[in-house]
């Protein structure tokens, strides 16, 4: 069963009061020395008793960490470019760390270095290749599907020109033939005018010569009507039948 809380207070009895002191004060320095070597960190530690007994441990000397401290707090400016400097080298540390990893990977998915891996991680590297075969041969099936529907596109836009060019050349070509047949139209309805204006051909008009043939015999009337029909009687011939 664990234990309970522990209420943290003074010790009243002195005796268990010095033997707690004891203890947590060796393992205090302890755990100071375990963090200096495990963690490669400059510790210092001072510790009075209540009596004013001094116990203090440096890893790289207490006056020298000292010195650094006071350094370190009277110049916030070079303290933060320190911090910053400890900041890019923690980042370049793990930076390096994953490079590594990458490098080690790649050479495991290149068949190299396999010795080290056991099963489990084998079957995670046969996944790995499997997944990536699958990618390259669907990018690659993709990349087909794209250079057909490219010449699919290039081959229905010559089409499209040659259509273009038909439409325009018909086009022209029912445009003259709009053109020729207004025009014929035109010459047809002026002709019909002149022709339904002219006057018979048989009527004599004065001063134009008339040759007739195959009329009916004419027979000039007696009287005074015979002046008006013999004006045309020098170019006409009586009529005869055939």
């Amino acid at each position: 069963m664990g234990r309970g809380r522990v209420e943290l207070k003074r010790i009243e009895n002195k005796i268990n009061r010095q033997v707690t002191f004891s203890k947590r004060r060796n393992g205090l320095l302890k755990k100071a020395y375990e963090l200096s070597v495990l963690c490669d960190a400059e510790v210092a530690l001072i510790i009075f008793s209540s009596r004013g007994k001094l116990y203090e441990f440096g890893s790289a000397g207490m006056a020298k960490t000292l010195e650094r401290y006071q350094h370190s707090c009277f110049n916030p400016e070079e303290n933060s470019i320190e911090r910053q400097a400890q900041s890019w080298y923690q980042e370049v540390t793990k930076l390096k760390a994953k490079y590594e990893s990458l490098l080690s990977t790649q050479r495991q998915l290149l068949g190299e270095d396999l010795g080290p891996l056991n099963v489990k991680e084998l079957q995670n590297l046969e996944k790995q290749l499997e997944g990536a075969l699958a990618q390259a041969r669907q990018r690659k099936l993709m990349i087909e599907q794209m250079e057909d529907l490219r010449k699919k596109e290039r081959h229905l836009g010559d089409l499209n020109k040659q259509l273009r060019v038909k439409l325009e050349t018909e086009g022209q070509n029912l445009k003259a033939i709009q053109n020729m047949w207004s025009s014929n139209a035109a010459a047809g309805s002026s002709s019909f005018s002149l022709h339904s204006s002219q006057t018979n051909p048989m009527d004599c008009q004065p001063h134009e010569p008339v040759l007739q043939i195959g009329y009916h015999q004419y027979l000039p009337a007696e009287g005074p009507s015979i002046s008006k029909s013999m004006a045309c009687e020098t170019n006409f011939i009586q009529g005869w039948v055939l």
